[in-house]
C-alpha cells in the first residue's frame, strides 16, 4: 500500500510539541523524511526520537533570518528540495484591551507574522515543483475571545498572506499555499494559558468544549491527518483555502 507523502521532504517549524509534533510524526508515517524545529534543543532532540529515524531536528528560532538560512542551507546541502512546508512555529498569550503592552504585542507578532513571513520567503527558492505550503491559522481570527485580539489578529495576518502569495509565484512552479486553522485542541500550549494549576487547565478545555459545536476540543492527531491531506497528492487542486478542524466552531 503506497503511503501519500512517500519520498517527500518536509519541514515542520514548531514541531517539537502539540499540533507540530503529531503532524510530523503523521508525515513520517506517510513516507516522508521530516525536518522539525524549535528553539529548545533538549525538546527538539527527544521530539525528533520519538518520530523516528525519518526526523531531523534543527535548532531554529523562526523570528532570526540567519536562523532560517541555516535551516534551508542544510536542506539544500542534503536534498536540494523542500516538497512540504508546515508553518506552524508560533503562539501568543492572553491581555485584554486596556493592559495590552508593546512587547506583549511584538512577541506575538514577531513569532506568528514576522516568523511565517520570512520562513515562507526564506524557503521559497528551494520549494519543488509540486510544493506545498501550509500555515497554521486560528479560529481566533474569526471568532472573538476575550483577552486574545493581539493573537487572533496576528492569525488574521496569516490568512491574508494566503490569499496574496498565490498571486505572487510562477505557475509553472505548481506551488499551493493554504491555511489550517484549527479549533481548540488538547495541547501543552493551550492548557498552558491557564497556568500550572491542573484543574484550571482542565476548566478551560471544558469551557472550550462548550463552545464546539461537537462538544469536545479537538486532538493534535485530527490537526494532523488535516494537514497529511493538504501535503499530499490528493489536494492537488487545493489552493489558497482556510481549512478550519474545530468541530464547527467557525461556522456559528
Amino acid at each position: 500500500m503506497s503511503r501519500k507523502l512517500e519520498n517527500k521532504i518536509a519541514v515542520v517549524t514548531g514541531g517539537s510539541t502539540g499540533i507540530g509534533l503529531e503532524t510530523a510524526r503523521q508525515f513520517a508515517l506517510e513516507g516522508a523524511t521530516v525536518y522539525i524545529t524549535g528553539r529548545r534543543t533538549a525538546e527538539l532532540d527527544a521530539a525528533a526520537a520519538s518520530i523516528g529515524p525519518q526526523a531531523n531536528g534543527i535548532a531554529v528560532d523562526s523570528t532570526k533570518l540567519a536562523d532560517l538560512q541555516h535551516l534551508v542551507d542544510v536542506i539544500k546541502a542534503r536534498h536540494g528540495r523542500v516538497d512540504v512546508l508546515f508553518v506552524n512555529a508560533g503562539g501568543g498569550s492572553m491581555l485584554p484591551l486596556g493592559a495590552i503592552t508593546e512587547e506583549h504585542f511584538d512577541d506575538t507578532f514577531d513569532r506568528n507574522v514576522k516568523g511565517t513571513l520570512f520562513t515562507v520567503q526564506a524557503m521559497l527558492p528551494i520549494l519543488g515543483e509540486g510544493a506545498s505550503v501550509i500555515l497554521t491559522g486560528s479560529t481566533a481570527a474569526t471568532k472573538g475571545t476575550p483577552a486574545f485580539s493581539v493573537y487572533g489578529a496576528s492569525k488574521a495576518a496569516v490568512r491574508a498572506f494566503v490569499r496574496h502569495w498565490i498571486l505572487d509565484v510562477d505557475t509553472s512552479r505548481r506551488l499551493r499555499f493554504n491555511t489550517l486553522s484549527p479549533g481548540p485542541t488538547r495541547t501543552p500550549g493551550l492548557v498552558d494559558l491557564a497556568g500550572p494549576d491542573a484543574a484550571q487547565q482542565q476548566g478551560l478545555l471544558d469551557f472550550l468544549a462548550t463552545q464546539v459545536p461537537m462538544g469536545r476540543v479537538g486532538e493534535p492527531v485530527e490537526i494532523a491527518r488535516a494537514a497529511v491531506f493538504l501535503a499530499s497528492d490528493d489536494a492537488s487542486f487545493v489552493n489558497g483555502i482556510e481549512l478550519f478542524v474545530d468541530g464547527g466552531q467557525a461556522q456559528v
